[in-house]
């Protein structure tokens, strides 16, 4: 079934506030709010859009709202019952889905694509399973939404739409409010990282050792929770909220607090959506819960945990994918390498990942400095480069991982992943020694050797978050 997205029109006769406009996502990290305290819980459900937190919900979902669209100084919203709420949306996404969704007609009808850009999409989707897909031009070509149009396609590619009897509207409903909830001003975790993760997950999950084992519902889970992985992640590391008391980090008592909160963000939307209402409450919960294991183990502070679980069950070859547990485990590995599998995508992908990683890593110092706190590791552009950070990367965190990875599931796929990382780890290290402004390719990747064993210190590596 064909689904046409179209652009909503903005009724003529309703002003936006701007300070409503200019809120992107449930959390604002501009220096001009309240980011470096912890504020009053009663008060966070007057904040529009944001996320409010009922003692009596002790799961902490989003409670999206249109509120008040002005207090008394906001003369040009309307009268009182205009301001009432009206659906548990913010603002923006009730403009943006109000209408569509409810059938209405629009009176200048706007496709998101225009034929040819859409044809080319078609046909880059046809090489989905490509290691080399190009999440960038995917993007461009639909438009900004490679998010919603990539997920909707794996999921009807593997019959999940008719499998799962998922309302197609609903669906597609979910899709967009799951686009819209990422920062598209977030240098890397936007909505084309979440993509690239869920291309990257669809890769891992053709694999043989995996294909052949795993069931429907685990393809659901393992693709969702790839799309959702970083749902409203703010550009900031863990570290930073914790030391700026904010209150996301009382919530989750300092522990994987973005993680938390993106699993939390997820669930909220598949409740405010009715994705999964037409199943049994038990097997709905089930499939949050399970989502949210998935989503808690891209915690980077958890990384050496999940590698020597995933070490001892490789040396001792007692991984039983007829097990669920055992699935759900490999499920959990694949978005771990899925979520930080940029090193080992071709040159050409992987400079373009590290450029906006280490500029959203910057971003963060600068805030830090400006507000004279500490600068957090690898976000201080004084001391820092892009090449130094991702050698580093490389070999702390995504060598030894893809190393078992490999193991794992011995193919073609994983064997040019490893080659790619071995290649883009020579270019930076020549990068770094001749101090060029634009590292060649090597001609010859170097051996991948087994690196050093260290501890991840707690936001050493705030990308893989």
């Amino acid at each position: 079934m064909e689904v046409c997205y179209q652009l909503p029109v903005l009724p003529l006769d309703r002003q936006v506030p701007k300070h409503v406009l200019s809120r992107r996502g449930a959390i604002s990290f501009s220096s001009s709010s309240s980011l470096f305290g912890a504020p009053d819980p009663r008060q966070l459900s007057q904040r529009r859009g944001a996320i409010s937190y009922d003692s009596s919900d002790q799961t902490a979902l989003y409670i999206r709202m249109l509120a008040r669209l002005g207090s008394s100084s906001d003369s040009t919203v309307g009268s009182a019952p205009e301001r009432r709420v009206r659906r548990l949306l913010s603002l923006q996404r009730f403009l943006h889905s109000s209408r569509m969704l409810r059938g209405l007609t629009q009176l200048n009808p706007l496709p998101i694509l225009d034929e040819d850009y859409s044809g080319q999409a078609r046909c880059m989707l046809e090489k989905v399973g490509n290691w080399n897909f190009d999440i960038f031009l995917f993007d461009r070509l639909t438009n900004g939404n490679g998010l919603i149009t990539l997920t909707f396609h794996l999921l009807d590619q593997y019959g999940l739409v008719e499998l799962f009897r998922l309302d197609v509207v609903r669906l597609w409903r979910f899709l967009v409010l799951v686009q819209e909830d990422y920062h598209a001003h977030n240098p890397y975790h936007n909505a084309v990282h979440a993509a690239d993760v869920t291309q990257a997950m669809y890769c891992y999950l053709r694999e043989p050792v995996l294909s052949k084992s795993l069931t429907s519902y685990d393809i659901l889970l393992g693709l969702l929770a790839a799309a959702t992985h970083d749902l409203d992640h703010p550009g900031v590391n863990q570290p930073f909220l914790i030391k700026t008391d904010h209150y996301l980090a009382s919530l989750y008592k300092n522990t994987s607090v973005l993680e938390n909160h993106h699993w939390k963000s997820a669930v909220g939307l598949l409740r405010e959506t009715g994705l999964f209402a037409h199943l049994p409450a038990e097997d709905s919960a089930s499939l949050e819960r399970n989502l949210g294991s998935l989503i808690l183990a891209t915690d980077i502070s958890r990384q050496n945990d999940y590698l020597s679980k995933f070490r001892r069950h490789l040396d001792q070859n007692n991984l039983c994918l007829s097990n669920a547990s055992h699935r759900h485990f490999a499920l959990q590995m694949a978005l771990k390498c899925a979520d930080i599998c940029n090193p080992c995508r071709p040159w050409e992908l992987s400079k373009q990942w590290s450029d906006k990683v280490t500029a959203e890593f910057f971003q963060q110092g600068d805030v830090e400095k400006k507000h004279k706190l500490e600068v957090s590791p690898l976000c201080d552009r004084a001391n820092n480069t892009v090449g130094k950070i991702q050698i580093g990367f490389m070999t702390y965190v995504a060598e030894p991982l893809f190393a078992e990875w490999s193991r794992f599931s011995d193919t073609r796929l994983s064997q040019t992943m490893l080659g790619h990382m071995g290649l883009n780890k020579a270019s930076w290290g020549s990068h770094e020694q001749s101090s060029t402004s634009e590292p060649p390719p090597p001609a010859m990747p170097p051996p991948v050797r087994a690196s050093p064993k260290k501890n991840l210190r707690e936001g050493e590596y705030p990308d893989a978050s």
